[in-house]
């Protein structure tokens, strides 16, 4: 084995780790993707000669990559009315596959992410990196250029953020989580919904770039419930997905790719829906409930 296929097969060991890390930072599984691959070809480049710790070195170029693509975003989402979900990693039901289970670890759930996307990227990365990935704040510094003392209160910071945001803790039982989500569906096609929503259901509806005035946040039971009716379309079939770990579905219409929904739900009652209506971003990331690339 040569010097380029020993690196190759130590990156791979590493591959799993690092898109955790760059999903964390970036909240699109296509960016990471890029991020990871930007990482690799930074090592083929320079090799790995005197570096001591190589999966500690490959997750600070990672983060340094990710941190300057969160700088150089445009303002594609400000001028989406502030509704942009995060890629979801979409599985069919069942068991995760290892590379999902890295990506997914610590139950990193669409909410989350959307309170992600609203840090600044040194928070972000300060908060990812050692929230996370417990990494410490004298190696963070260097990558957002301040002292280690500056780092932690960018954590600190973020710290404060999420926690203000209340995340709702789901339903640990996937079975419980799925016949609620079914209830759903079937009444939203002609039954009562309200026994299924939580008096303050949160619904957030990214039609992405080209139908950003279509992209809303509804809040309450009834103004939901009038949305799930009204998006009850004809022809749809449903195919039962994981969105990041929980119950959710993926919605053709006409055999095309339409929606992606996620759902947040606790003692019975659907607490948050995330839904995705852009369709060539659901045929991306629902691929592997789909079929095809």
């Amino acid at each position: 084995m040569d010097e380029n296929e020993w690196l190759a097969d130590r990156f791979e060991d590493h591959r799993a780790h690092l898109r955790a890390v760059a999903y964390r930072m970036l909240g699109s599984l296509t960016e990471a993707d890029d991020a990871v691959q930007d990482t690799w070809l930074r090592l083929s480049r320079s090799g790995a000669d005197g570096v001591e710790n190589l999966a500690g070195w490959l997750t600070t170029i990672v983060a340094r990559v990710c941190l300057n693509m969160l700088r150089s975003r445009t303002t594609r989402r400000e001028e989406a009315l502030g509704v942009h979900l995060p890629d979801p990693v979409i599985s069919s039901p069942g068991v995760l596959q290892p590379d999902e289970e890295a990506v997914l670890a610590d139950s990193v759930g669409l909410a989350l992410l959307v309170v992600l996307d609203t840090l600044s990227p040194a928070e972000r990365l300060a908060f990812v990196l050692h929230d996370m990935f417990q990494l410490p704040f004298e190696e963070i510094a260097p990558m957002v250029g301040r002292s280690s003392t500056a780092a932690r209160q960018l954590a600190s910071r973020a710290r404060r953020r999420v926690k203000g945001a209340d995340l709702p803790a789901a339903d640990p039982d996937l079975a419980r989580q799925r016949d609620v989500v079914d209830a759903f569906f079937l009444a939203a096609r002609g039954g009562d919904l309200g026994a299924l929503l939580d008096p303050d259901v949160v619904l957030r509806a990214d039609f992405g770039a080209r139908r950003p005035a279509a992209s809303r946040v509804v809040r309450g039971a009834a103004a939901v419930a009038r949305q799930a009716v009204l998006g009850a379309l004809p022809g749809a079939d449903l195919h039962p997905a994981l969105v990041n770990g929980a119950a959710g579905a993926v919605v053709t219409v006409g055999g095309r790719p339409f929606a992606v929904l996620g759902f947040t739900v606790a003692e019975g009652r659907i607490l948050e829906i995330d839904a995705i209506a852009d369709p060539e971003r659901v045929r991306r990331v629902a691929a592997a409930v789909l079929g095809g690339g």
